[in-house]
């Protein structure tokens, strides 16, 4: 019964800690609040992992882990760049605020409803937005203009959610039944990194995080120009006939 629930239990961790991230945010401790939606991302990597090495996959999980995700990896995030940068918007910044969780959510539904391609997501999953949003907002003292830029950097992530980009999917990649119960180490010893190093384990996080982003956007950018050149070679094609 332990092991069919130790899936929930990592899911319900990453819930917690998008919680705790929340309260860190309103107590102005944004390097902490960015460490701790960290860890729900390495939490939200392996209860999946986890529940398909236990064979304890269920639709009462998935459910379990959008609801969490939207917590910790959109509204977390949403609060932590609000109190480091867009409060100084004023209502402008409520309403950013208030669009990327909305559009997590609406990415997240989408995923639930479809049945999609289990080797890539379609939009950027919300587990990487908030992640990227989250360690975003460290740098705002070294953005020029950091009320419109973030703001804008804080839009475009949540346009890519509800894209139709292609993203690679890494949740399949399994893990030995043996190596589970290595997991909770893991864990500990990537939050004491963090606790002892927390803004620059914070922003060097940032730079994997954000090329992610750009991946898909630059994959989908080279797509299209090849199905625009293929579309003219096709055209051309059916002209000479014509001709002929």
């Amino acid at each position: 019964m332990f092991v069919k629930a130790l899936p929930s239990a990592f899911t319900l961790g990453n819930l917690f800690l998008g919680i705790i991230a929340i309260i860190l945010a309103f107590n102005d401790q944004f390097d902490y609040a960015a460490i701790v939606v960290i860890i729900g991302m390495l939490l939200d990597g392996l209860d999946g992992r986890i529940a398909r090495a236990l064979n304890a996959t269920s639709e009462f999980g998935k459910e379990l882990d959008s609801l969490s995700d939207v917590i910790t990896f959109g509204v977390a995030p949403a609060f932590i760049m609000y109190g480091s940068v867009l409060n100084q918007l004023h209502w402008p910044g409520m309403v950013i605020t208030g669009i990327f969780p909305i559009c997590g959510a609406l990415r997240l539904a989408r995923f639930n409803v479809s049945a999609g391609n289990p080797n890539y997501f379609v939009g950027l999953p919300i587990t990487a937005a908030g992640g990227v949003l989250a360690t975003m907002a460290l740098y705002h003292d070294l953005v020029p203009g950091p009320e419109i830029t973030l703001a804008l950097g804080m839009l475009g992530l949540s346009y890519l959610m509800i894209s139709r980009i292609k993203y690679p999917n890494f949740k399949k990649v399994g893990i030995p039944k043996a190596a589970i119960w290595v997991v909770p180490i893991l864990a500990v010893l990537v939050t004491v990194v963090f606790v002892f190093f927390p803004g620059q384990a914070s922003k060097l996080l940032f730079l994997p995080l954000v090329f992610y982003a750009i991946y898909g956007l630059k994959k989908n950018y080279r797509f299209r120009r090849r199905k625009n050149r293929s579309e003219v070679v096709i055209t051309e094609q059916l002209d000479s006939k014509l001709e002929m």
